[in-house]
């Protein structure tokens, strides 16, 4: 039978205004200023309908279609269905949701669009990608690109005409991008146009290109990483240039397509999953291009991009989590088999349901911790996006700094956490799970990809370890980690809220014993940091969620007196994850402190 979802409004409800109370934050930012909580709900209640009535049925049949190429033309053709639901996305007005006004857009506040992101990728991930990689381009051009290049591109963006992607990768090299070989020739001499005028043709070719050529959209903006003839060796050579699938003709809303610019196909990929979205492999055959941003400062300008492709990985995770969940949830309910080792719970029947048994419950229970813990985390991020428009400068800059420490969190611990919630509810299928009629091996295909691109996960952990925590003494985990403090010291006269507080002052302890100890290592040994951060980050990760779990908790039991059922279960699921997932830390602390010796003394040609 085909997968079910309930989009997680009432949850979205709890986080913003109960727990957020993002609308007091966001009336403090001018562009944000009319923003109320029913808005918000409104947009999501659409946007829920949107995903489960339009993205969720295509789900399967597209990733059992797959893409579509023609090696004779270089053209993808998409799943059935998947041009209807672009139009009608379209027609919408999504693709607009967040984009500034100037532009064309609706702007409305980023912690929507990540709301919305969550619902879009647990219905249909392989679909999202082609409108999120839109989004990305879009951001890249906004923070780097010309006047003349504003407003070329980006009201097209905005409006969903044309879609984007973003060309790093290149065979022979991953993320070390430093090694990228891409060629950009410049076609105008310097009197004749400026560094974002000037025309480049490049040449060279890029490998897992998502969403790289399609029939959903009038064009596809890709953004390009190249080295022009001069540029130095290694990452600080690298330029970006916005090199589109046809040319274009005017500005603005006004502009059409021409000419087609040499940007082809020579394959998709065949992968293992997300089918119903095109991996392409592009060859750049004297593409025209324009720099965007300046000469050889290219991968900082991308940065602007990837950063917001890692939170929205992260928030792809989320979705993958929150749908196996209400899958396996229903099931479970469902689904008889055994008794109860406490006794028979259904006498009347043959069995009992499964979800009598304590480890059916865990597997259920760790997906949802980790689901409502993530939505809570991803919300608080998002809203310190927005807050980089506060007219007060501390506040921008303390949204800066959350938002530098956390990108890697969100990208490598939700991703983590739904590749392996997905694999446990696919385990509560048992059989039923491992075969196509319910979906559910699709989600664990689709969550495994998540931990490997926009960086992999290691990469992120090396990131947050060395760069954002390291680089400048833990300044910015010292700034979160007062913000827990300061929770645990306003909760000290609750003896109901000691069962979280306790344990959540005590991994705060030990996460900050825990980085000045690896500190002192790094300075003996750089493979130091290599041999503990990822469980490093698996460590903040879950201090992270033990704090907002504790928060919700507090609402939680202040309001459990109304007699809502979902009070009760956001406490037992609080309850779950302190018992069950946060020990997790006991064990990757000792690993961390096992240091990089036991990893490295091996010489290679043994293995």
């Amino acid at each position: 039978m085909p997968a079910i979802y309930t989009p997680p409004l009432r949850d979205y409800r709890f986080v913003m205004h109960e727990l957020l109370d993002v609308t007091a934050s966001l009336q403090q930012v001018p562009a944000h200023a009319d923003i109320d909580a029913d808005t918000i709900d409104q947009v999501l209640e659409e946007a829920g309908k949107f995903c489960a009535e339009v993205l969720l049925p295509l789900n399967l049949s597209g990733d059992q279609e797959g893409c579509h190429f023609d090696p004779a033309t270089h053209a993808v053709t998409v799943p059935k269905g998947f041009r209807d639901a672009y139009r009608q996305y379209r027609d919408g007005g999504w693709p607009s949701l967040s984009a500034e006004t100037e532009f064309g857009g609706q702007g409305l506040p980023h912690l929507i669009e990540i709301a919305f992101s969550e619902m879009k990728y647990a219905t249909n991930q392989a679909w999202t990608m082609y409108p999120s990689l839109a989004h990305g381009a879009y951001t890249a051009i906004l923070a780097h690109g010309t006047d003349e290049q504003k407003r070329l591109y980006l009201p097209k963006i905005a409006s969903g005409e044309w879609l984007g992607t973003m060309c790093l990768t290149e065979s022979h090299c991953g993320t070390d991008l430093g090694m990228l070989r891409t060629k950009a020739e410049p076609l105008d001499r310097e009197t004749d146009a400026g560094p974002g005028d000037a025309r480049y043709a490049l040449t060279g070719n890029k490998i897992f290109i998502s969403a790289g050529e399609h029939d959903m959209a009038d064009n596809i903006v890709h953004l390009v990483l190249a080295r022009l003839p001069d540029a130095p060796a290694g990452s600080k050579g690298i330029s970006l240039f916005v090199v589109p699938k046809f040319l274009p003709v005017g500005a603005g809303q006004d502009a059409t397509v021409g000419e087609r610019n040499p940007i082809f196909c020579g394959a998709i990929e065949h992968k293992m999953g997300i089918h119903g979205n095109a991996t392409c492999q592009l060859n750049l055959d004297g593409a025209i291009g324009w720099m965007v941003g300046q000469p050889n400062k290219g991968l900082a300008a991308m940065f602007v991009m990837m950063n917001g492709a890692r939170l929205g990985v992260g928030v792809q995770g989320l979705g993958l989590t929150e749908i196996a969940y209400q899958n396996a949830a229903a099931y479970a309910k469902d689904r008889i088999q055994g008794r109860s080792l406490s006794g028979p719970k259904s006498p009347d029947r043959q069995a009992d349901a499964i979800i009598v048994h304590p480890d059916v419950r865990k597997m259920l229970l760790t997906a949802r911790a980790y689901a409502e813990g993530g939505r809570a985390f991803a919300t608080w991020v998002a809203l310190q996006s927005d807050l980089l428009r506060h007219p007060d400068e501390a506040v921008r800059q303390d949204a800066d700094d959350m938002m530098a420490l956390m990108t890697p969190v969100v990208k490598a611990f939700m991703t983590d956490n739904g590749f392996s919630a997905a694999s446990g509810c696919l385990q509560v299928f048992g059989g039923h799970g491992y075969i196509a009629e319910w979906g559910v091996e699709q989600m664990v295909r689709d969550a495994r990809i998540n931990m490997i691109y926009e960086g992999t996960n290691t990469i992120q952990a090396l990131d947050l370890l060395g760069r954002k925590i390291l680089s400048d003494n833990g300044a910015k985990m010292k700034k979160f980690g007062r913000m827990v403090q300061a929770f645990v010291a306003a909760e000290s006269g609750n003896d109901a809220m000691k069962e979280f507080t306790e344990p959540l002052a005590d991994i705060g302890d030990k996460v900050t014993k825990l980085t000045m100890e690896l500190g002192m290592k790094a300075f003996q040994s750089p493979d130091e940091v290599g041999g503990a951060a990822v469980d490093f980050l698996r460590v903040v990760g879950h201090m992270i969620y033990a704090y907002f779990w504790a928060r919700m908790a507090k609402v939680a039991l202040d309001k459990q007196g109304d007699g809502d059922p979902f009070y009760r279960a956001k406490l037992a699921t609080a309850r779950f994850y302190f018992a069950k997932l946060l020990p997790e830390t006991a064990s990757a602390i000792r690993t961390a402190r096992a240091g990089s010796k036991v990893l490295m003394e091996l010489e290679a040609e043994l293995f």
